[in-house]
């Protein structure tokens, strides 16, 4: 069609995507695809292909598309009020009661949310915030913070170098000085094949604690950690982590940033993935499910203890110097209302529970046995499935033969089904919306085995 050569056209000479190869892209190498509409768990572009999102955009479209309750809710807050600011004060009706519905589903000893755009820079805020806790306390060289290899925390400069994946940092001089990274709890890849989960989780606190000992205590300031690791693989901690990892933690007066953008609100089964794994959060961040995506907002909750120097901090010199133009926006704030009252009503933390389950388990009923697929976990609305060259040696496919991609583009080409193929690993990742069914689980279960199927017999 005339209209979408010239807005492919349009698109690759004037739009610059993120994550994505500008050279194919630009060359016209790469696909290029304009989405139109969507409703549920499927979104269908320009030329009416109609595709069934088993990744829920970025695992973010938590309620799924087309809910009409919020996008009233943005209408209406438009036209009664687009935008004001949220500094010295100000506030709206749309902000402040999205505050109380967060702090009532939050855990016990969280006291305050300060309201950014997106996951990036929620976790900028969280770092900004912790040292100027520790500059209160009086200990200014307490500023590192730990990370995981193969977390995901962010793009930018410091949330780029708090995320472990080399495309993140590659080219870009990060991470940071101020950012460590210790070992992912990916039991999966463990060197030792012959460590069992707990020998695991002993070999993942000796090297935090050795860690700790190199750096010294006095010098790190938190560690921050996704409940179930997630673009680094969709990869749930081995039994026992948090408990073993929370305990080095307090021992040595170091903060625990929880990264929920993935987890919170409802994708575990839980309401908060803090509240699946037991985790006592200093500061939790919050993005994706708080609007479902309808609307960018980000969140930081920040627990008693911190809120508390917080203002400490303020007393002793003046209003806090953070914030950003759009903190708390209005609109933003309304579309997570409605997608909170949504969630609730829908009853979609339990679906996503119930039917993450089934969906877990049917892929593993389909491909367990499969001679090239070596893991298939997750937990709640989360799955993945990780191919391997052999699996008794654990053996690797070569990177370049891009297996994961492979088998994304052929599950999209023969069944319209989104997956996404994971960084560093042949790893297909899967996060629908917390609506779907158990016979849509089905159809990605089965597309996926004819995919599978396709490229790797």
């Amino acid at each position: 069609m005339l209209k979408n050569d010239q807005l492919d056209q349009w698109d690759r000479d004037n739009f610059f995507h993120p994550s994505t190869h500008l050279a194919q892209h630009a060359r016209g190498e790469s696909p290029n695809r304009v989405i139109k509409t969507a409703s549920g768990v499927h979104i269908e572009d320009r030329d009416g292909t109609k595709l069934l999102d088993a990744f829920a955009g970025l695992y973010c479209v938590n309620v799924g598309y087309g809910r009409q309750e919020i996008a009233e809710a943005i209408a209406d807050q438009a036209r009664e009020l687009a935008y004001y600011h949220s500094y010295v004060g100000h506030g709206t009706e749309a902000s402040i009661t999205l505050s109380k519905m967060i702090l009532d589903r939050a855990p016990a000893n969280m006291s305050k949310v300060y309201f950014g755009l997106g996951g990036s820079d929620a976790n900028e805020t969280n770092v900004k915030l912790i040292w100027y806790y520790n500059n209160i306390l009086g200990r200014p060289e307490k500023k590192k913070i730990i990370s995981r290899w193969r977390g995901y925390h962010g793009s930018g400069l410091v949330t780029g170098s708090l995320t472990g994946l080399e495309l993140f940092h590659k080219k870009f001089d990060l991470p940071l000085a101020q950012v460590v990274h210790t070992d992912a709890p990916y039991y999966f890849r463990r060197e030792d094949q012959n460590q069992t989960e707990e020998q695991f989780v002993a070999h993942c606190v000796a090297e935090l604690e050795a860690l700790i000992e190199r750096e010294g205590a006095d010098t790190i300031a938190a560690f921050i950690g996704e409940p179930v690791l997630g673009t680094g693989g969709i990869v749930p901690p081995p039994a026992g982590y948090w408990e073993a990892i929370q305990a080095v933690l307090k021992k040595h007066d170091i903060l625990l940033v929880v990264d929920e953008v993935v987890t919170g609100f409802g994708r575990l089964g839980t309401m908060f993935g803090s509240d699946h794994y037991g985790l006592e959060a200093d500061i939790i961040t919050i993005a994706k499910g708080l609007t479902s995506a309808y609307a960018p907002l980000s969140g930081s909750i920040v627990s008693d203890k911190v809120w508390k120097v917080l203002e400490q901090g303020t007393d002793e010199n003046g209003p806090i110097g953070h914030g950003w133009t759009y903190s708390a926006h209005p609109i933003g704030a309304a579309a997570g209302v409605a997608n909170l009252k949504l969630i609730d009503e829908l009853n979609l933390v339990e679906n996503a529970g119930s039917v993450g389950a089934y969906l877990n388990q049917s892929m593993k009923d389909a491909l367990g046995d499969h001679a090239h697929v070596g893991d298939i976990r997750g937990e709640g609305m989360l799955c993945a499935v990780e191919f391997v060259k052999d699996r008794d040696s654990r053996t690797f496919f070569d990177a370049a033969d891009k297996i994961g991609p492979q088998i994304s583009a052929k599950l999209l080409e023969q069944d319209r089904v989104i997956a996404r193929a994971m960084p560093q690993g042949d790893i297909l990742g899967f996060a629908p919306p917390f609506c779907l069914t158990r016979e849509e689980a089905d159809t990605v279960v089965a597309a996926t085995a004819r995919a599978v199927k396709a490229v790797l017999g």
